[in-house]
């Protein structure tokens, strides 16, 4: 039994877009990591369809854990507990999720957590690099979200410093590469074609960067404006677009703030460590910028592979083992998807319940569960 106190087996479920994410760990272990995407349904709309996202999500989810228990070797009965993404995300593809986590959860007799997807992004790091130290700052950069968080603990504790107050980076760039004609989505297109251009050809705008402004909030809903306008001022004139410039342009802008506001919250706040994390992680300008800037402040820089910086289940997996393995309590069988669900609670304890190894929500299951 000790191993299991202290190597938690969980299966993790993510739904909160449009990857079915399903992943299962061993403490900090990986151990499967399956994903089915639902991104080429909804190219053609330009962005994410919420419905197509959730009925795209149960027609996956049962194949998609079968794949991850065949590729992690191990049978269902042998898990300690079952994660989910709760919160925040599309409600509808949330609900999906959680419902198929719930079904499991009871069947099996085992431990429902429901948890934070940004405290999910930045907690898949063990995976990639070990514990956390504590405590971490994030760096968190997706289609939806552009936070700074202080961590002091992944699964009771994590501070939000600042955020985007419009437009997320990875909106920023799936709206310029609809302008440039480059499809969706825009975050590996932009970063292809920025390979070939000049950061420095054009100056764009660097948002929330003024002595006044809130100096760890994100801005980039002026900076997409203003290139969507040099575009247009360039087609008008009926002169060609340099789109490697103009791709590598704007990635240098919203990569210089990105960093240059992180660096400054570690220094700020004594801290020595800065793990980022979100699908834009995965873009190559951003991890060379943050590289050379951390190693320049002395600040020792996390990022997981780009694969575990996009949404899966393996990162809700990750939390879930933490959670267990530290005696969080499990989620109630009333919890719920929340769309909003804040980053400050790192996940939904059941009603009632200390941070202890309170089960009480699954002692009520017959003992001859259907996995039996």
């Amino acid at each position: 039994m000790a191993r299991k106190a202290d190597e938690p087996l969980v299966l993790g479920i993510e739904t909160s877009c449009d990857e079915t994410g399903v992943g299962i760990v061993r403490g900090h272990t990986l151990l499967a990591d399956a994903v089915a995407s639902s991104v080429d349904e909804h190219a053609r709309f330009g962005g994410v369809v919420p419905e197509v996202a959730s009925r795209a999500h149960l027609e996956a989810m049962v194949p998609t854990i079968q794949r991850a228990l065949k590729e992690a070797g191990v049978s269902a009965k042998d898990l300690d507990g079952i994660a989910v993404t709760a919160g925040p995300g599309l409600a509808g593809a949330l609900l999906v999720g959680v419902s198929a986590a719930k079904a499991y959860a009871y069947a099996l007799g085992k431990p429902l957590y429901g948890v934070n997807h940004l405290a999910s992004h930045i907690c898949v790091d063990q995976l990639e690099h070990g514990a956390l130290p504590e405590p971490t700052m994030a760096l968190l950069v997706s289609g939806g979200h552009s936070s700074l968080l202080l961590a002091p603990d992944i699964t009771s504790d994590v501070r939000p410093l600042g955020s985007t107050i419009d437009d997320a980076a990875g909106e920023a760039f799936d709206k310029i590469a609809r302008v440039l004609h480059l499809g969706f989505p825009g975050g590996p297109v932009i970063d292809r074609y920025a390979r070939e251009g000049d950061p420095a050809a054009i100056r764009f705008p660097r948002g929330l960067t003024g002595p006044r402004d809130p100096i760890y909030d994100f801005s980039f809903s002026g900076l997409k404006t203003a290139v969507a306008r040099w575009i247009e001022a360039k087609r008008a004139a009926g002169e060609e677009v340099p789109v490697a410039d103009v791709a590598a342009s704007f990635q240098e802008a919203v990569v210089d703030v990105l960093t240059r506001k992180a660096v400054r919250a570690c220094k700020d706040e004594g801290v020595d460590h800065l793990m980022i994390g979100g699908g834009v992680a995965a873009n190559t300008r951003l991890r060379a910028m943050a590289e050379r800037r951390c190693e320049d402040a002395g600040i020792t820089l996390r990022v997981p592979r780009p694969k575990l910086c996009t949404d899966n289940g393996a990162m809700v997996a990750a939390l879930g083992a933490e959670m267990v393995a530290r005696g969080r309590a499990a989620s109630s069988w009333d919890l719920s998807a929340d769309s909003s669900l804040p980053v400050t609670e790192t996940h939904v304890p059941g009603h009632g319940h200390g941070h202890d190894h309170d089960h009480d929500h699954f002692h009520e299951l017959s003992k001859d569960n259907l996995y039996s």
